[in-house]
């Protein structure tokens, strides 16, 4: 079983920034693809980012040359840093792995973390 825990959200000003980290128990990191996703009330769950296990990166255009998805095999965790956070960005962020086995994927959720960007 995996376990994605998050953490580093909280309330910042309009054009701060905040780095949420994920630490993954088990033993699938290395070969999972990352992901951050988030969800504002009131609306669906939306991808923010993405890495593969082999570095490759995917961002919504929402948050391109603002955010930065990284992470770190040796310590099982990935990292999202937002940076000129604006109000918008106010939502709860999930962290997300996904592992293939042949034709199958596992999809493992965290908990999910709050940020709130005042304006």
């Amino acid at each position: 079983q995996v376990q994605l825990v998050e953490s580093g959200g909280g309330l910042v000003q309009a054009g701060g920034s905040l780095r949420l980290s994920c630490a993954a128990s088990g033993s699938i990191f290395s070969r999972a693809a990352m992901g951050w996703y988030r969800q504002a009330p009131g609306k669906q769950r939306e991808l923010v980012a993405t890495i593969s296990s082999g570095g490759s990166t995917n961002y919504a255009d929402s948050v391109k040359g603002r955010f930065t998805i990284s992470r770190d095999n040796a310590k099982n965790t990935v990292y999202l840093q937002m940076n000129s956070l604006k109000p918008e960005d106010t939502a709860v962020y999930y962290c997300n792995a996904a592992v293939w086995s042949g034709m199958f994927k596992t999809n493992y959720w965290g908990q999910g973390t709050q940020v709130t960007v005042s304006s």
